[in-house]
């Protein structure tokens, strides 16, 4: 698979990476399997997919556990990123900054994935209470003590920057400026897919400026650009597609025309391509330094993924996919 840079540290990995989160947290529990997520794991490094993607929050604490399994096993062939910075509450989530708390977070972490350095450690959300300087301040003394090889920053979701009526990364951009003056910042991940482009008008451009990796999260759409789910059918409680506007039945019926227009450039490209794919390759059309991190909990998703690193798209098909109609649906 081909491989790409995070940061200025030259951090290699593969242009498709795998997330863990849907294994253990957010996406149907009732199909979570973890003898089926170890294949899926085990299937992405053998691909190539080296960039595990995880974090403390994920179960809470399971997937790091379920990821530890392997990488007792196989840590030389894994790029291994978790995130802090998060509590999981009975009915809530929020932000902890505290120095000391990030600093005990990478210790269980590290206990849990069973490995001595962990690759990019991420701040998964800021404090509002704690300077967010502080919070990345003691995840940069985890740099200076071995724990950790580098620092990575996840945006700031859809929802609160589209609340103050600011672009949707101002607030990110600013945390990331402040930051920077600190540590330098390896990478920053932020959803981008055919139906979020976002990203690209000014959070890529920054990231490209100076060598700082973009970790596409959820370039699926969640799902739905694979053209596997149906209008209607309806998720199971526990899955966040549940309460997401842009999946209810009339939006995700409104929405297919873009899965139309990623199923017909798959066609062109061969009967065993999928809109999936096409989906992948044109996130990784967006810059050298972008590295698409699909969820997966199923082997064969995982294998289809990594296989996308190998399409390659026209310019005729990237702007194809590029003019499709904009996804209906709000997201607050």
């Amino acid at each position: 698979m081909e491989r790409r840079t995070i940061g200025a540290g030259a951090l290699a990995v593969g242009a498709v990476g795998l997330g863990c989160m849907p294994m253990s947290w957010a996406y149907s529990g009732s199909r979570q399997r973890g003898e089926e997520s170890l294949k899926a794991v085990h299937r992405a490094l053998d691909m190539g997919s080296t960039l595990l993607d995880t974090a403390d929050m994920y179960g809470p604490f399971t997937n790091e556990l379920l990821l530890g399994r392997v990488l007792k096993e196989r840590r030389a062939d894994a790029f291994v990123s978790t995130k802090a910075g998060l509590l999981v509450g009975e009915q809530h989530i929020v932000a902890n900054g505290r120095p000391g708390y990030v600093k005990r977070a990478c210790d269980a972490s590290l206990r849990r994935l069973q490995t001595d350095v962990i690759d990019l450690y991420q701040l998964h959300r800021a404090d509002p209470e704690v300077p967010v300087e502080e919070t990345w301040g003691a995840m940069a003394e985890l740099v200076r003590a071995g724990k950790v090889r580098a620092l990575g920053l996840c945006a700031v979701g859809a929802r609160g920057g589209r609340r103050s009526g600011a672009r949707l990364h101002d607030v990110t951009l600013r945390q990331l400026q402040r930051v920077q003056q600190v540590f330098p910042v390896s990478a920053v991940q932020a959803e981008l897919s055919v139906w979020s482009p976002e990203a690209l008008d000014a959070l890529l451009p920054w990231c490209e400026a100076r060598g700082v990796g973009l970790l596409a999260a959820m370039p699926l759409g969640n799902g739905f650009l694979t053209g596997t789910l149906t209008p209607g059918e309806g998720f199971e409680p526990d899955d966040v597609r549940a309460r997401h506007p842009r999946f209810t039945a009339e939006m995700m019926a409104a929405n297919q025309p873009i899965v139309a227009g990623l199923r017909r450039v798959a066609r062109r490209h061969g009967e065993d391509v999928t809109p999936a794919q096409v989906a992948l390759a044109w996130v990784l059309a967006q810059g050298r330094h972008v590295v698409a991190v699909p969820g997966a909990k199923q082997e064969r998703w995982a294998r289809e993924n990594a296989a996308a690193a190998g399409l390659r798209l026209t310019p005729g098909d990237l702007a194809e996919v590029s003019g499709l109609p904009s996804a209906q649906g709000s997201w607050d």
